[in-house]
């Protein structure tokens, strides 16, 4: 690991416990910065309702205000997603109603894209919306260095993460499979000032909207690795930070989501070693069928959205 890293561990890893709620709140109050946070949402109906209600319960009362407003992007949901969220006291805002005149692309990072435009806070938090025995602490934790020092940008959640039967990885702390076999070894042989993430691919992170609106979204699974590669480059290593919130638990793929996923999050590292014109790739995977294995071919998620501060409408409203 380099010094480098070595000294940014200690002096930009925390505990949500480090910053206490009223903390928290005088320095909103003194500094005037608001706070969004957007769910996207594809068929959570079991557990989104679960997160919306702590959140409203526990950040957006009269004596506590730290979120100001609460957005559930759905991505095209087919069951109670939206009405769950609705119910439970969220703004739920469908991703084709967002800058209809670009068709939606399918996707997780398509969805973060376009809450940009449907959100105004000074600071943005992105929660997973498949998570379970949620805690309110995963976003007040990872604001929490946004609203109380002003060199941080981007914050990352870092966590325990328990693995469900089936899974082969040892270790309560490690991250996932992808993150270990894909991401981790990408991020430490190319970016090795990134290696001290924890949890690179998480999809718990707050930042500055002032960043986020010059960054770059891939559109599909590799939204994640884009995002803290491209932020390192924009404002270095030590605007980033990474905050332990505790233990996650949530809804786990199955083993040829976690390809599509690789392979996506492996070709937005590509395109950011090698930036120009590049073949469209396809991922052969494997069913078993009546007559033996049958090979199935997708494509891969390679698609990205320009940084929404050179979108018109984006300009317009923030000019309004």
């Amino acid at each position: 690991m380099l010094e480098e890293v070595e000294r940014w561990l200690t002096s930009r890893s925390w505990s949500a416990a480090d910053r206490p709620l009223g903390q928290l709140l005088e320095a909103k109050r003194q500094t005037g910065r608001t706070v969004s946070v957007v769910l996207p949402a594809l068929d959570e109906e079991a557990t989104v309702g679960a997160i919306v209600a702590a959140i409203r319960a526990e950040l957006m009362t009269e004596t506590v205000p730290l979120v100001d407003e609460l957005v559930v992007l759905d991505s095209g949901s087919t069951d109670r997603t939206a009405e769950v969220a609705a119910a439970a006291g969220a703004r739920v805002v469908h991703r084709d109603t967002v800058l209809p005149r670009l068709p939606a692309l399918p996707g997780k990072g398509e969805v973060l894209w376009r809450s940009l435009l449907v959100t105004t806070g000074d600071i943005v938090c992105f929660i997973d919306a498949d998570l379970r025995e949620f805690s309110a602490t995963f976003v007040s934790g990872i604001v929490g260095p946004l609203l109380t020092d002003p060199d941080i940008q981007f914050v990352k959640a870092m966590y325990d993460r328990p693995l469900e039967a089936g899974e082969h990885t040892a270790g309560a702390g490690q991250g996932g499979r992808v993150t270990e076999l894909v991401a981790r070894p990408v991020l430490n042989l190319h970016w090795p000032q990134l290696a001290g993430f924890v949890q690179p691919l998480g999809g718990e992170y707050a930042a500055r909207r002032s960043l986020l609106e010059r960054l770059p979204f891939p559109v599909g699974y590799g939204v994640e690795l884009g995002l803290l590669v491209d932020a390192l480059h924009t404002v270095g290593l030590d605007a980033l930070a990474q905050v332990d919130v505790g233990v996650r638990k949530h809804r786990h793929q199955d083993g040829q989501a976690l390809g599509r996923m690789a392979a996506a999050i492996y070709r937005t590292a590509q395109l950011r070693l090698a930036r120009g014109h590049l073949v469209r790739p396809r991922l052969t995977q494997f069913d078993r069928g009546e007559q033996g294995f049958v090979p199935r071919t997708t494509d891969v998620d390679t698609e990205e959205r320009p940084p929404m501060a050179e979108i018109p409408e984006y300009a317009a409203r923030r000019a309004a």
